[in-house]
């Protein structure tokens, strides 16, 4: 040990060296951990933390114990507002998670939650630690019970930059949001070479779980990023939107002029079979026609997205005509079920349009558990006590209209175009029912549906019924949508909604 201040201080700049030293080399087109932080961050804002911790021994004989132990945490700002941050390092042990590297990212988790703020991980790793056996898996354990904690209290955000395997791939399915790099990030339970020994199957990698199938088949990621400084970009533009914590408001900004486009009155088609992006409709409402969409690959029929109105932060949740008529599913159940209890989570509002011809029917979807899972998106809504505002831009049938943002769900503000068609079925499905006996009977059935169809659209194929009994509040011009929508969420800003004390729900999970 150095003798004076002099020398101990040139023995911490020696250890502060060799501690941010990288272990090993990299894969080639990667940065290292502190680079990442340090692209994420606001320049010289981070904070490292436990930069002195040392693994522990692998060898069993005291050898081998770098600092840090392949993860570096610490905290620093975006945007000029707090937050925490951990990055896997692949350089040290593969970014294994050894007992020394879980307490420091489980620490790092404390800190967030004690502070309010959101954490991101930066994720790079081959799972638990092999040479540290049950210790490693004891850690897993750990970090995600602290991520358990967190949920619904700080922003989750995992970015996964590398591999994800095994245990490690199940902290960021926790979290709130998943970013993945295409052609560079894998996640995975069991990598190819363990489910061909036990299955026979043969499969990649990227098959299996990279980044474009896991945004794109599976819905373990909410966002695809084309290389590591978009996914970063990701993250800032995320956390734009959202508050620090779940006591707080989203941030708020200029509000923005309304955006530029043709008027909406003749996006919807006059035939009803005819699609229509919905986006379109959404980008003509919300500040500078802006959405950040969440999990766009995957259930393409449902658009879940955050934007602004008035510089307000709001979750857009709308049926999509381009993919399979809007219908809901299993997969767009289950993603706008997730979506809109995020946004109650962190007191985000809901704006939800509605176009949906119902829920899917057919065998697989039935034996899938479509009504089990389909009830997700009901519970949802049901629980959600944030402001609520609906708009049935076309069809709303059946169940599909009930789970939309409807009136009975506790919506607060329900708005109808004169295209809204709100009825139990569509006129030709309803009109083979309820006059079979009838069509059969006819000298010309076609006609004598045709005049059928006719008679239910004008009374049943409008909202104006619902409008009578005050499940629609108003039926608007489609010109008029974000004037009104405007109007609705100035008027729920300071809404309240006590609910009744309880330990939690039981959703059908």
């Amino acid at each position: 040990m150095p003798d004076g201040t002099a020398g101990r201080v040139a023995d911490l700049e020696r250890r502060r060296a060799r501690a941010v030293a990288p272990g090993g080399p990299r894969r080639r087109g990667e940065f290292g951990a502190r680079e990442r932080i340090e692209r994420l961050l606001d320049a010289g804002s981070f904070t490292e933390t436990g930069l002195f911790v040392r693994a522990r021994s692998s060898a069993g004989d005291g050898t081998h114990r770098p600092y840090g132990d392949g993860v570096v945490t610490g905290h620093g700002t975006v945007d000029g507002r707090p937050v925490c941050v951990f990055a896997q390092d692949s350089t040290v042990f593969g970014g294994s998670m050894g007992e020394a590297f879980g307490e420091k990212t489980v620490a790092l988790m404390d800190l967030a939650l004690k502070t309010g703020c959101p954490v991101i991980g930066l994720n790079d790793s081959g799972g638990a630690r092999i040479q540290e056996g049950v210790a490693s898996l004891a850690l897993y354990a750990e970090l995600v019970r602290r991520n358990v904690q967190a949920s619904g209290v700080i922003p989750q955000i995992s970015v996964v930059l590398g591999p994800c395997a095994g245990g490690a791939a199940y902290s960021p399915a926790i979290t709130d949001f998943t970013v993945m790099v295409d052609g560079a990030s894998h996640m995975f339970v069991t990598g190819p070479d363990v489910i061909e020994t036990v299955t026979g199957e043969r499969t990649t990698a990227e098959e299996l779980g990279g980044a474009h199938t896991s945004n794109a088949v599976n819905g373990n990621a909410h966002f695809l990023a084309a290389d590591e400084e978009d996914a970063l970009d990701t993250v800032r533009e995320l956390l734009s939107y959202l508050p620090a914590n779940n006591l707080e408001r989203p941030p708020e900004y200029a509000p923005a002029p309304p955006p530029a486009g043709e008027p909406l009155d003749e996006v919807v088609p006059d035939r009803l079979g005819q699609a229509y992006d919905m986006c379109e409709i959404l980008r003509s409402v919300v500040d500078d026609g802006e959405l950040l969409q969440v999990q766009e690959l995957f259930a393409p029929n449902i658009v879940c997205a955050l934007a602004r109105v008035e510089g307000r932060s709001v979750g857009v949740v709308a049926n999509q005509p381009l993919h399979a008529a809007g219908v809901l599913d299993i997969d767009a159940s289950e993603k706008a079920a997730r979506f809109v209890r995020f946004c109650d989570a962190f007191g985000i509002p809901l704006l939800t349009f509605a176009d949906v011809p119902g829920y899917l029917s057919g065998v697989r979807q039935e034996h899938g558990g479509i009504i089990r899972r389909g009830a997700k998106l009901l519970y949802a809504y049901a629980e959600a006590t944030v402001p609520k505002v609906t708009v049935v831009v076309r069809k709303a049938y059946g169940g599909g209209y009930a789970v939309m943002g409807s009136k009975h769900l506790g919506a607060d503000v329900n708005l109808a175009w004169p295209t809204a068609r709100i009825a139990v079925m569509g006129a030709e499905g309803a009109v083979g029912l309820l006059h079979r006996r009838e069509l059969a009977a006819a000298a010309d059935p076609e006609a004598l549906r045709a005049r059928l169809v006719a008679a239910y659209e004008s009374t049943h194929g409008t909202p104006y019924l619902a409008a009578e009994r005050g499940y629609v509040d108003d039926v608007i011009a489609p010109r008029e949508t974000r004037a009104r929508v405007c109007l609705a969420l100035r008027a729920l800003h300071g809404k309240r909604a006590p609910m009744p004390q309880r330990r939690h729900g039981n959703i059908p999970l």
